[in-house]
């Protein structure tokens, strides 16, 4: 496998995800309040509509669902440009990018961008910061984008090596 080729698909999966994340938060930051601490979402609540936010709501789902089919189809195209030449080897490569953008997401997206960016907080919510400085909270929640990642990364280098036979 090409590291460099390895290390440039990481770097343009990390802006295509922070895209992905800003854009939408910038311009509405009520379309992720499912990925906001519990207390942020019930303090925006008291003064607003409430809308779905759990994770297994059929909105959620379907924003996740979608992400996760488009990182299948990309991831695969990936694995072949890096030069993935097993099942193993893709795995490794699609895993080991999925795990650097969710790390990163938790320590700089969450933990320092988001925590002190007042223009992605939710309207009312502006003056609980200890609230978006939460830790554990996005700690937790990475831990659980590593397991998810499993998925579409094991299906993806499955596929992989099938076409490749």
């Amino acid at each position: 496998m090409n590291w460099t080729i390895i290390i440039v698909e990481t770097i343009i999966m990390i802006a295509a995800f922070t895209a992905m994340i800003l854009i939408p938060l910038v311009k509405n930051p009520v379309w992720w309040i499912h990925d906001y601490p519990e207390d942020i979402q019930e303090e925006y609540f008291k003064t607003h509509e409430r809308v779905p936010s759990k994770f297994f709501t059929k909105t959620v789902l379907l924003k996740k669902g979608f992400a996760l089919f488009v990182t299948l189809a990309v991831m695969l195209g990936l694995m072949k440009l890096a030069g993935a030449y097993n099942f193993w080897s893709a795995f490794a490569l699609s895993y080991g990018i999925w795990l650097v953008i969710d790390w990163y997401d938790c320590f700089f997206l969450d933990w320092v961008l988001f925590a002190n960016m007042k223009s992605v907080r939710l309207p009312g919510t502006e003056h609980m910061d200890a609230a978006y400085h939460q830790k554990k909270y996005h700690l937790v929640q990475s831990l659980w984008g590593m397991l998810i990642g499993l998925i579409p990364c094991l299906i993806g280098a499955g596929i992989y090596a099938w076409l490749l036979h």
